[in-house]
């Protein structure tokens, strides 16, 4: 059983993807072309907000969103400890401080009470991280930057979708990254990304810097980077966009059934305080000994993946963070895996999984 299959999901859409590539092809135009625009209109659209920016990838458009900010050297930022390394890479690329606080145990999200704590007259910003496809918790966070005056940016790269009251991920902060890596719930070809916010002079400035620092050819008003969506991708993103909740929907459903009938006292299961807030991009469980149920499940044909067996802060990159402490982040780190889930997984597959689970000892 795949973890994820990839050519199955993109398969559904593949007469589609084959006429927009045709004419993209036909009409010689690769970047910063009508694809482009329509697919950024329709993901703004579909967020709710007013601006979307198709960009290279998701770490882009989180070291975009800073860097059109101005934040910098001896800038603070709060991050989540337990996340992907890119949310981190953001922050140092720029030049500024990540200060880690640790994740809720129950939903593996930044904990909002420990947030106030890390404040300090540096700290400029708050970067959730809508992890594993759980919207974060906004309410308190949005109440701690209003306090100090801080910008709330959004990590969405996993959570295309995911609602938290009602409204949308990449409409819940100043600015939004995401990232349409080809495993994500919506995904390309290959790399991509976006940036959404509903401020205008911010819209205009990562578009700018993005392509170069130019607001028009041969023009150049920042210390830009190149990091556009192509075309290519950009049409494949749009054909899939219209499929993202009922895909999503198909998520909820297979995590419903896991949820209900997983019943193996050695694994702890995930949990969600809203089925709206959640699109499960991953089904991440917790068991003692990770590496044996890991084992046991390969060997019954079960592919799981990681995610993520290494704290951003025991990383090599970050050695001089080696010495840190953070116990609940390691404690996931530790026990976490992924078990398959996606849209086109079948109902025989669903159950198949959970009789394998439940029977391991």
């Amino acid at each position: 059983m795949k973890f994820l299959d990839l050519e199955k999901i993109n398969n559904r859409f593949r007469q589609e993807i084959d006429m927009r590539i045709k004419d993209i092809l036909d009409r010689g135009w690769y970047l910063q072309g009508e694809d482009n625009e329509k697919f950024c209109q329709n993901f703004a659209s579909y967020c709710g907000s007013k601006y979307a920016l198709g960009v290279g990838n998701g770490l882009d458009a989180l070291r975009l969103i800073i860097k059109a900010y101005g934040f910098g050297k001896g800038d603070e930022i709060i991050v989540p400890a337990n996340t992907y390394i890119a949310t981190i890479l953001a922050i140092t690329d720029n030049g500024c401080t990540p200060i880690l606080v640790e994740p809720d145990i129950n939903t593996y999200n930044i904990n909002p009470d420990l947030i106030e704590a890390a404040i300090t007259p540096r700290t400029k910003a708050i970067m959730v991280v809508h992890l594993y496809g759980q919207a974060v918790e906004m309410e308190k966070i949005w109440k701690i930057a209003q306090k100090h005056d801080l910008k709330v940016f959004e990590d969405s790269a996993q959570a295309h979708g995911a609602k938290y009251q009602g409204q949308m991920t990449g409409n819940l902060s100043d600015a939004a990254a995401f990232s349409f890596y080809p495993g994500k719930n919506l995904g390309c070809l290959g790399d991509g990304g976006a940036i959404t916010t509903n401020d205008e002079g911010i819209y205009q400035k990562v578009k700018a810097l993005a392509n170069y620092g130019s607001d028009r050819k041969y023009h150049h008003i920042y210390k830009g980077l190149n990091s556009r969506l192509d075309e290519i991708q950009a049409a494949v993103l749009d054909i899939k966009l219209p499929y993202l909740d009922a895909d999503n929907k198909r998520r909820r459903e297979i995590s419903t059934y896991y949820r209900n009938n997983i019943n193996n006292p050695l694994i702890v299961l995930p949990k969600t305080y809203d089925e709206e807030a959640h699109v499960w991009h991953v089904f991440a469980v917790r068991t003692k000994e990770r590496d044996r149920f890991q084992e046991y499940l390969r060997s019954k044909g079960v592919q799981t993946i990681i995610h993520y067996p290494t704290p951003p802060h025991k990383q090599e990159a970050y050695k001089e963070w080696n010495n840190r402490s953070y116990p609940i982040t390691e404690q996931i780190h530790k026990e976490i895996i992924s078990l398959p889930i996606s849209p086109v997984m079948t109902d025989d597959e669903v159950v198949e999984l959970v009789r394998i689970v439940n029977e391991y000892k």
